[in-house]
């Protein structure tokens, strides 16, 4: 059978994605995704170069499927939260992997920054707001908005007994309230989401 170089590509990226999202960028170790992945170590840096060129790779590739999932909605900003926080919950390991990433190196790649002044540019219009900056900074609130379900202890999230299922459905609902206040606040419409799904 003929080497296949895109399927081992792949198997890379998704044994990294395990093994970072798991262990962060310091604890990963290429000889464990190369096993995971049915490759060699040379095969990491043939294809990547280093450890933390994979790691970008794989974080690259990671949101490039959140984006295909959920597409981002300037003209409806409470609805792309509300499918932010499902999408997150339903993967809690790329937001593992972002957390990794912020707490292991502090900078952005020339990618994201394109991709938030973009976002940037589209939410300006779609709001009516008076530069980028406040744009990015209503982008950035948004985005942790939606993810806060996820760093809430498992503990409290049923505080008093409430069913968990409930509650996540709860939050959610008030994940998509507070952009629509968000939104309001600013002058914008923001078209509300349906507060649960």
């Amino acid at each position: 059978m003929p080497y296949d170089s895109a399927a081992t590509r792949a198997r890379l990226l998704d044994a990294a994605y395990h093994e970072f999202s798991e262990r962060g960028l310091a604890g990963a170790r290429v000889d464990r995704i190369a096993a995971a992945a049915s490759a060699n170590k040379q095969a990491i840096y043939a294809y990547f170069g280093s450890k933390d060129n994979l790691f970008d790779a794989v974080l690259g590739d990671r949101l490039s499927v959140l984006a295909d999932t959920v597409p981002y909605t300037p003209d409806d900003l409470p609805g792309y939260a509300g499918a932010l926080f499902d999408a997150l919950n339903a993967n809690p390991d790329l937001l593992r992997l972002t957390r990794w990433r912020a707490l292991e190196r502090d900078d952005a790649t020339p990618g994201e920054i394109e991709s938030h002044l973009e976002k940037a540019v589209a939410l300006r219009t779609a709001l009516g707001l008076p530069d980028d900056r406040t744009a990015i900074d209503v982008l950035e609130i948004v985005v942790t908005i939606s993810t806060a379900w996820t760093g809430v202890p498992e503990g409290l999230r049923a505080v008093g007994g409430e069913d968990p299922v409930k509650r996540q459905a709860a939050h959610r609902a008030m994940v998509v309230a507070a952009v629509e206040a968000i939104c309001q606040s600013l002058g914008g419409s923001g078209t509300p989401a349906s507060p649960a799904q």
